[in-house]
């Protein structure tokens, strides 16, 4: 594997940190890295410059919209995104559900939903747990019951990340109660303002309205909204699950942290020194990075893989696990590098409050930041299963 950037690839990285310097909305700076609440239309904002720009589906084939780029220029628009601290691109239409579309979906349902996909116009988030059927996700019990030309839909989901935003869902129903578990599952693509949806929001550690609770009463589904096969939707849903972890490793994203922690740590002071002089702390510091340094090379060789036509693989289960613990890691790091600051912390401030921030701004996102992420070992499913997965598919266990 070449580590080396060629010409070509140098160039494409300058016209990238152009493009972004002269085209990133001023109104968008450093509110992420700032730990600001980002609204549904900050998010898009981006979102459409983005696909005015040809770029915005970098992974997708060129027939679909994609940019055509190699994984090599996927990669290094990734790290100067995260470098740049750009608003991230919600990835339930660009990166789980477009694919299944465009791979499993109709000619009809592609022309319809691929477009409004990349040009904003639809929000889509994910239906697939459930109380009780988290990563063990083929325990679903959200039923759909053919009739006529429709399926009725009952049940509950949980954990709906935006769900608030949403104007379409893709749902794991089961079409089959007497199947096995994963042979009877559908996948059905669901309008979110269809009558007998409701969206319940769910408050997070961290005090974010993220996450939310989706119940279905007799929700009506046109047939033709299924992707796929009837009590076929396991396939689907493992192959968008492949491409999930791979992208929640966050090599890029964690590169950034880490230099912010360094940066806290020049500044925050340890008896009369520096907290990066500290050797206890140091260490820590510095094993992480190491780490994430060993996780981004297996990216690069998944990258190497994609190069030579393969897709995502039990890899992919390797850089979700390793990616989740150095997040985790990285918040915790930077709890401790804030010290006591982090304790008294507030989710925002708004018009008429006449209570202040306690220390510098950059410790006021430290503690919620740290509880949010104790969900990234859990959601696109557990490190446990992950590990499962690895020992059975690597290592014929």
């Amino acid at each position: 594997m070449d580590m080396e950037f060629s010409p070509e690839d140098l160039a494409f990285q300058q016209e990238v940190r152009q493009f972004i310097a002269d085209n990133y909305p001023a109104e968008l700076r450093g509110k992420q890295d700032e730990g600001e609440e980002l609204s549904k239309e900050d998010f898009l904002l981006w979102h459409k410059i983005l696909h005015k720009k040809g770029w915005i589906a970098p992974a997708w084939p060129v027939e679909y919209g994609g940019t055509g780029w190699t994984p090599t220029q996927r990669f290094i628009w990734s790290e100067e995104t995260a470098r740049a601290d750009c608003v991230r691109l919600m990835p339930f239409g660009l990166a789980m559900v477009g694919p299944v579309i465009y791979t499993f979906g109709t000619p009809e349902q592609k022309a319809h939903f691929l477009p409004r996909i990349l040009s904003g116009e639809d929000w889509w988030c994910q239906g697939y747990s459930e109380p009780g059927s988290g990563s063990d996700l083929a325990s679903l019990r959200t039923t759909a019951v053919r009739d006529g030309d429709d399926y009725i839909v009952n049940g509950q989901k949980t954990w709906t990340t935006l769900a608030q935003h949403a104007d379409w869902g893709f749902f794991l129903v089961r079409t089959d109660k007497d199947a096995k578990q994963q042979e009877g599952i559908s996948f059905l693509l669901i309008d979110m303002k269809s009558p007998g949806i409701t969206v319940r929001p769910i408050i997070t550690l961290g005090g974010e309205h993220e996450v939310n609770e989706v119940w279905l009463e007799d929700v009506r589904v046109p047939v033709s909204q299924r992707v796929y096969e009837e009590n076929k939707g396991w396939t689907c849903a493992k192959f968008l699950l492949a491409h999930e972890r791979t992208g929640i490793a966050g090599v890029a994203a964690s590169k950034r942290g880490i230099e912010k922690v360094k940066q806290i740590a020049r500044t925050e002071v340890d008896g009369d020194k520096p907290l990066l002089a500290n050797p206890f702390f140091k260490r820590k510091v510095a094993e992480l990075e190491i780490d994430l340094t060993a996780l981004e090379f297996t990216e690069l060789r998944s990258l190497a893989g994609a190069n030579a036509g393969k897709g995502p693989g039990p890899e992919s289960s390797l850089l979700k696990i390793k990616g989740s613990e150095i997040q985790q890691r990285l918040t915790e790091l930077t709890l401790e590098a804030v010290g006591h600051y982090g304790a008294p912390y507030f989710r925002g401030f708004g018009e008429g409050d006449n209570e202040h921030p306690i220390g510098p701004d950059y410790a006021h996102r430290a503690a919620p930041t740290y509880f949010n992420m104790r969900k990234t070992t859990i959601y696109g499913g557990s490190n446990e299963i992950q590990r499962n997965i690895i020992a059975k598919m690597v290592l014929g266990l």
